[in-house]
């Protein structure tokens, strides 16, 4: 028997792992040898962070969770290589599969390798070339320590090559995440305030912003918001509220009235939300790619992205972060003269089953 440490520790993650655990607990039913254990690090420890997420999506209770709390990045990054050390002190495992590009990831990966446990990264080479976003420095470390490479798309591919990693390492296997969208499609459901809001399928926007240059300074958070309020044409604009927007939020003295602020929602609730809406706009990665195989127009508040794909085949547009730059580009929503997206190679509904296959012969 082979064991498999899966490593989650903040929302991103759970739509990305709960494919691989059940391709795992197929091939367990089937007699496979590989086995896992879920090592939950408590980077997100609220429930509308992380706890809805195992309930709505399936995902078993963690063998662990290492409950590392808040602080700052160093201080989180030290307290889960701390915490997941000693676990694999105390009961090595055969593999540290990490997911996504969160501090947990960087964090699991540095420590497995250290102790000689091999590591391999879901979601590997995806670059956005901007070293101001965490989440860049956190991909760049990952893979610097990984063994093998599972990858989104033929750019993530392109990437890891241009770094010198041998192709015998990568895998192209697609995207966990579609796979869970594609899982829930049928299971979405209506948010509470649905009807409290009297919202209308392509009547409403989502809107998500959480980038600490979009949200970070008063004054331009305050301008964006004005700036969505005017090109939305007083149309909704439904705001689920990330954490730390609500820091920067709770100084405003108003919001403008079309915006409708609301909870981080849950998973099967949010892509109600986003699968209806008229457009999303955003400042995230993931949701690119959610919006993308429903179809969804989407705006993306950011100079660069990770997944050129949502951009070059799908539905999303880079406009940066100025929000003068707003209004043109939803003047062509409203005008009808959206592109027509398709979807990315291999964004099927089997990528877990894929890395399973492979990790059954790897190990």
């Amino acid at each position: 028997m082979k064991l498999i440490d899966i490593i989650a520790g903040a929302r991103p993650n759970f739509m990305k792992i709960a494919p691989i655990i059940r391709a795992l607990e197929v091939q367990r039913e089937r007699g496979g040898s590989l086995r896992y254990r879920l090592v939950h690090t408590g980077q997100h420890y609220d429930a509308r962070m992380s706890g809805d997420f195992f309930e709505q999506l399936g995902i078993p209770q963690p063998d662990v969770n290492l409950e590392v709390g808040s602080g700052s990045q160093a201080e989180q990054t030290a307290a889960i290589m701390v915490g997941y050390e000693k676990l694999l002190l105390e009961a090595p495992s055969d593999l540290c599969l990490v997911v996504g590009d969160v501090t947990s990831t960087m964090a699991c990966a540095i420590a497995a390798q250290k102790l000689g446990v091999p590591v391999a990264h879901v979601e590997a080479g995806i670059r956005s070339g901007d070293w101001g976003m965490p989440e860049e420095i956190n991909r760049m470390v990952t893979d610097a320590v990984t063994n093998w490479f599972f990858t989104t798309s033929l750019v993530a591919n392109d990437n890891l090559s241009r770094a010198g990693v041998g192709e015998e390492r990568i895998f192209f296997v697609g995207n966990t995440m579609i796979d869970t969208l594609l899982a829930n499609l049928d299971r979405l459901q209506p948010p509470p305030f649905w009807s409290e809001m009297a919202l209308q399928p392509g009547g409403y926007f989502v809107v998500t912003l959480h980038r600490p240059a979009n949200v970070d300074g008063f004054a331009g958070f305050s301008r964006l918001l004005a700036a969505i309020a005017e090109a939305t044409r007083g149309v909704p604009a439904v705001f689920p509220v990330h954490p730390r927007t609500a820091k920067t939020l709770a100084d405003l003295v108003e919001v403008p009235a079309n915006i409708h602020l609301v909870e981080p929602q849950p998973y099967l609730e949010f892509n109600y939300l986003v699968k209806h809406a008229r457009a999303v706009i955003t400042d995230s990665g993931g949701i690119t790619e959610e919006a993308t195989v429903m179809g969804v127009p989407c705006i993306t508040l950011r100079d660069s992205t990770e997944r050129p794909e949502t951009v070059t085949i799908g539905t999303n547009e880079l406009i940066g972060t100025d929000p003068a730059a707003l209004k043109p580009v939803l003047d062509r929503l409203f005008a009808g003269q959206w592109k027509q997206g398709a979807i990315p190679e291999l964004w099927d509904g089997r990528t877990g089953e894929r890395i399973v296959a492979a990790l059954e012969k790897l190990l």
